[in-house]
């Protein structure tokens, strides 16, 4: 039928204008034209929901990696947070005096002094059975050494950093001086472990009590 109806349109339409001849064809096939109709429909409204598909796949392919971004940005922040406090929380602190009464000193060899008196130890760092500070983390840190002595012996007392000089304080014999006080300072930096200590030079001597020969430092800043 569907033939039939096509060959009589091509053979009575060849001169009808494509209005007409559309009339016609929606007239012998109502219901083939309206399929198409809606088939056209279909398929139309299938491209706009795949473009819109492939757009929201476009929108969540760029939201995750922003999200996934966000999250190592995030981490970054935290363990930079992290780090910040666990600078903040490390306190390193300590002061001790050499105790006893009357000269140490004086030995025949250089000789590390032990000053068994600690004022204040946060951080445990210093050992008053040695005379020596461990650093227990990296960093900056401020050192100082005073003494008292009497004036008829020779002083010397040297910072040491794992067995290398860095400052020293001196005061020679005099014969009208009865006794000598000094001292001296200095920033060190150090990695984890690095020692510190004062020494007491051969042939020298310096007076202990629980006051004023003092070796002291703290952590400035870690790095």
């Amino acid at each position: 039928m569907l033939l039939y109806c096509s060959l009589v349109l091509a053979q009575d339409d060849v001169d009808v204008p494509e209005t007409e001849r559309t009339s016609k064809t929606q007239s012998c096939f109502p219901d083939m034209w309206d399929f198409l109709k809606e088939f056209g429909a279909m398929t139309e409204k299938q491209r706009v929901m795949e473009t819109r598909l492939k757009d929201g796949e476009t929108r969540l392919k760029d939201a995750e990696t922003r999200l996934k971004d966000s999250e190592t940005r995030l981490k970054d922040s935290e363990n930079q947070i992290l780090e910040l406090k666990s600078k903040e929380k490390t306190v390193v602190v300590f002061s001790a005096a050499a105790g006893g009464s009357g000269h140490i000193g004086p030995f025949n060899t250089d000789t590390t002094v032990v000053y068994k008196v600690v004022k204040t130890n946060i951080g445990n760092a210093y050992s008053q059975f040695t005379g020596t500070f461990a650093a227990p983390v990296p960093g900056i840190y401020y050192f100082t050494f005073f003494y008292h002595a009497g004036g008829s012996q020779r002083v010397s007392l040297t910072l040491i950093k794992n067995n290398e000089s860095v400052v020293t304080t001196y005061d020679h014999t005099t014969s009208h001086d009865g006794a000598d006080n000094g001292g001296n300072a200095v920033f060190l930096q150090l990695q984890q472990g690095d020692q510190v200590y004062v020494r007491l030079g051969a042939n020298t001597h310096v007076w202990g009590d629980n006051f004023i020969t003092t070796f002291s430092g703290f952590l400035v800043s870690q790095v």
